[in-house]
């Protein structure tokens, strides 16, 4: 097996590089490495110590982007995940940046670490953030990302790609926290996260997070 994937499972960006695997129907294995205390081999990978990093035989690199991206052009014969033509690729990447840059700050680094990475460590939650994160400042992003879907099923096209896997990936972790995206309000953007998270790529990793989270929580 020529690729290797390091990372931590709960990552949203370790997750989105392993579900674009999946999606692709790519074998690969998982090396975990965590955001912190990593081996110095791996700053060989990747100089910041940011997870995930892929290995494709002697070739490596690192960023969840760069990596898809990679995966995309090295396999064009698999399924399509950064669109068809140059428009919907420009959507594509556009989306799965608002996902890592805009919501990836609220859903991950406030709502999750604070209820499920903080607790187990000996640190408090801090829980103003998290509420002025939920009502304060996502619903302006859902708000958009609501209207930019509109009824479609899908971000881009009429077929799953990596704008819908990155939105997912932050919902999950938004999940993990405690947290639900709120269907009354953004019913269409609901569905789509419900639609992505059916899908056996993600069925398949779930389970196993969802105990990582439960283990986490009686340490707390």
């Amino acid at each position: 097996m020529s690729l290797t994937v390091y990372g931590a499972p709960l990552s949203p960006f370790v997750r989105k590089v392993r579900l674009c695997l999946a999606e692709k129907d790519l074998d690969y294995a998982l090396e975990i490495i965590l955001p912190f205390g990593q081996p110095a081999w791996y700053r060989e990978l990747n100089p910041l110590g940011r997870i995930p990093a892929l290995k494709d035989g002697d070739f490596s690199l690192a960023d969840s982007s760069v990596i898809c991206q990679y995966l995309e052009d090295s396999y064009p014969e698999r399924k399509p995940l950064l669109g068809r033509n140059a428009e919907q690729r420009a959507r594509v990447r556009w989306l799965e940046k608002y996902s890592d840059y805009e919501l990836a700050p609220l859903c991950t680094f406030s709502v999750f670490r604070n209820r499920v990475l903080k607790p187990p460590m000996g640190q408090p939650c801090d829980e103003t953030a998290v509420q002025a994160t939920l009502t304060d400042k996502l619903p302006t992003h859902f708000a958009y990302l609501s209207q930019t879907l509109g009824t479609a099923e899908y971000f881009v096209g009429d077929s799953l790609t990596l704008a819908d896997l990155a939105f997912a990936c932050q919902m999950i972790n938004m999940e993990h926290g405690g947290e639900q995206l709120d269907a009354q309000r953004w019913p269409n953007l609901a569905a789509l996260y419900q639609r992505v998270k059916a899908r056996p790529s993600v069925q398949a990793l779930l389970p196993g997070e969802q105990k990582t989270v439960a283990k986490m929580a009686g340490k707390a």
